[in-house]
């Protein structure tokens, strides 16, 4: 939900001219995918925020305001913006390096920890909260519609709202030409390394003090969206169009209005939009603002955004996912292993599109007790190590990659394992019954 709080309803005073269907389809395919040299790399990082010393507590928006107005006049070289729930979000700008990347949201993250911590607070990086239900704190036009919207499909919406938090790999197109850094590649590579990643990183294991059942709850949340809403289109035929077609074919969020409450349509499809033309037209701005309320694993924004990885615990957990998926992008030789490790794993999504088939089912609820997705994730995290050295990342990158590598990777394990194991050794008992009710996949869902 990086661009969550971007579009204002001030854009709906600019002057308005109705777009037609095929206008629709030309500006999506024109914008979705800058093909070029791979040289460029941001990261966009999700955070809860939660009480320093005794984090099981509730922060109250009056503290949290607080704390935010505080890091107002901080200067950052990265956006810093606040999701519907209270958590932070930190954007970089394009890098031209990994290095370059790195060093700059360190920079920053160091500034925003030493505010939030003179007043109590800390950064917690979780792809999910683990004690505190779904509480919204933005009170905004867009949060509104955005809520009643997602309450027609169950609760999953507000967690993934207000309680989950992201590590989001941005990385340039690619090139027009096929090979192993063309854009086709890079496209497909995305969605098929997406449940390694998921695996890899699952960091989310639980809601309400209690295991959930899935290793990435977080990714749960998204599958119980909807495929409308967060879902890949189908990885058959040009990227570019398949893109245009669901973009078209997904649902409106809402319609906007310059004052009083939006419209918030049930079942209304952009391509529908254009054609009734009811309650208004839709325009340019219409259709930008209709992009960011969709939140596939892999959005095309000129630039691929992966979306797919949980929070990771620590303050320097993030450069480890951010290091291995520029790498196996980048490096003409890790892209091309990644490509060929993850290639078998392909015939499990049955043909349908991320996140709802069922390897990413698998990648969510297992991590990497999934034996084929641990061997995937042996395969290419080796070659992101390998291709490092080459892309100029330092010595303490690479090493954090490999303590990651043998600490979890090697080991079948991913940070949620350490969770559960915290949790174990707490209470056994009563802590491991699976929170939730029963969900549209057959698995408990956290409430």
């Amino acid at each position: 939900m990086s661009d969550a709080s971007t579009a204002s309803a001030s854009d709906c005073t600019h002057p308005r001219t109705a777009l037609t269907e095929a206008e629709v389809e030309a500006l999506v395919r024109g914008i979705c995918f800058k093909t070029g040299p791979p040289r460029t790399v941001g990261v966009e990082l999700e955070w809860l925020v939660h009480e320093l010393r005794t984090p099981q507590l509730p922060v109250t928006p009056e503290r949290l305001e607080a704390a935010y107005a505080a890091l107002r006049p901080v200067h950052l070289r990265s956006a810093l913006t606040v999701e519907p729930g209270g958590q932070l979000e930190l954007s970089s700008p394009p890098a031209a390096s990994l290095m370059e990347c790195i060093g700059t949201v360190s920079a920053d993250l160091d500034a925003v920890r030493a505010v939030l911590r003179s007043d109590g607070l800390d950064l917690v990086g979780l792809g999910h909260d683990p004690w505190h239900p779904p509480r919204r704190f933005l009170r905004e036009p867009r949060y509104e519609a955005m809520e009643m919207c997602l309450d027609r499909t169950g609760p999953a919406g507000r967690h993934m709202m207000c309680a989950s938090a992201s590590v989001q790999v941005c990385l340039d197109a690619g090139y027009e030409e096929p090979g192993p850094l063309g854009h086709g590649r890079r496209w497909w590579l995305a969605h098929q390394l997406g449940p390694v990643l998921v695996a890899a990183f699952a960091n989310s294991p639980m809601a309400g003090r209690r295991p959930t059942g899935w290793r990435s709850t977080r990714q749960l949340l998204w599958m119980e969206i909807g495929p409308g809403r967060a879902g890949a289109p189908p990885l058959t035929g040009e990227p570019r169009n398949a893109w245009a077609r669901h973009v078209l074919d997904a649902p409106v969020m809402c319609v906007r209005r310059d004052g009083g409450p939006w419209d918030v349509p049930d079942g209304l499809s952009f391509r529908d939009w254009t054609r009734s033309r009811t309650p208004r037209a839709p325009t340019k701005e219409d259709l930008d603002y209709h992009l960011t309320t969709l939140f596939p694993p892999v959005r095309p924004r000129g630039h691929l955004e992966l979306r797919m990885i949980d929070a990771q615990p620590g303050e320097d957990g993030w450069i480890v996912p951010l290091a291995v998926t520029t790498a196996l992008f980048d490096d003409p030789q890790a892209a091309e292993t990644a490509y060929r490790a993850v290639k078998p794993l392909a015939e499990r999504s049955q043909t349908r599109p991320a996140p709802h088939n069922p390897l990413w089912l698998d990648a969510a609820r297992t991590g990497l007790g999934d034996p084929e997705l641990h061997d995937a994730a042996v395969g290419c995290f080796a070659a992101a190590l390998e291709a490092l050295p080459r892309l100029g990342a330092g010595t303490e990158v690479t090493d954090a990659v490999a303590a990651y590598f043998e600490r979890y990777v090697r080991r079948g394990r991913c940070p949620a394992d350490d969770l559960l194991d915290d949790v174990r050794a707490l209470d056994g008992r009563t802590r491991l019954r699976p929170a939730g009710v029963h969900s549209a996949h057959g698995k408990d869902f956290p409430v």
